[in-house]
């Protein structure tokens, strides 16, 4: 019989909706600061400038406030579950990057769209409406878990501007919360089970991986990590090989790891 999956985590749309916030805010008051060499630079990813990085950061929010300008789409239940979207990525890879270089070509005064982008998120979004339904790229989802799949966007990129820059962007500890317990339950989702215990202190603890499960005392298998560790391993941007022989992960145990499962976005 295959391991029981858990109940989904629970998030609550008004402290998300302040998380995203915070968080954008924070990368705004950092895009500001670049200068038009810096922006014209790679920023890591395939052939994104960091100008394209950029727009494409706004457009993540501004998404939202989109849909919720439209009326809601039919239907009582979500085509698209939180723990289903971080494996709805890969297949829209291509479309995001021409949307981020359409992004930047057409907006280029980066100040102005992203003061744009945060008041009409801020007028448009509710705190309260976590149940309301709005269309992604993959199929709809619930409002409140659609906001926090915009914390991973958002600290993902967050890192993404911090290695292409060298800016240090502070990261709002709720963003940077949502995003880790995501990242962390879509593993256990993607390989359910109790023989692994993997932590993401001082954030996460999922069991995960069929075997023995472990009840009680020290687990025989544990893999533990940094939060930013941990996002760059589940989104691509780090090798467990790599980050396993820098130490930046330790793993103890015969089945601890997790070289195959990775990476969990595309």
């Amino acid at each position: 019989m295959p391991p029981a999956k858990k109940r989904p985590r629970a998030y609550d749309p008004s402290r998300t909706r302040t998380a995203v916030l915070a968080q954008f805010d924070r990368v705004r008051e950092a895009v500001s600061a670049l200068t038009e060499e810096q922006l014209a630079g790679p920023s890591g990813l395939a052939e994104w400038t960091v100008r394209d990085l950029a727009a494409h950061v706004a457009m993540a929010l501004e998404r939202v406030s989109r849909e919720l300008e439209s009326p809601a789409p039919p239907g009582a239940k979500p085509q698209l579950t939180l723990l289903e979207w971080p494996f709805s990525t890969a297949v829209r890879a291509a479309d995001i990057a021409d949307d981020a270089r359409a992004a930047a070509t057409a907006r280029p005064g980066l100040e102005a769209l992203y003061e744009e982008t945060a008041t009409r998120f801020t007028e448009l979004v509710p705190a309260d409406a976590g149940d309301r339904l709005v269309t992604t790229r993959s199929g709809t989802m619930r409002l409140g878990d659609f906001l926090v799949t915009r914390t991973v966007e958002l600290v993902v990129h967050t890192d993404d501007l911090h290695r292409a820059t060298g800016l240090d962007i502070p990261y709002d500890r709720q963003a940077l919360a949502a995003c880790t317990r995501l990242l962390a339950d879509a593993l256990a989702d993607k390989a359910p089970g109790g023989s692994v215990e993997v932590r993401v202190p001082p954030f996460a603890v999922v069991q995960c991986i069929g075997g023995p499960k472990h009840t009680r005392g020290t687990p025989p298998n544990v893999v533990e990590t940094d939060p930013l560790t941990w996002i760059r391993l589940a989104t691509g941007r780090a090798l467990w090989t790599e980050v396993l022989e820098s130490a930046q992960v330790s793993a103890s145990g015969e089945r601890a790891d997790l070289a195959p499962l990775l990476p969990l976005l595309g």
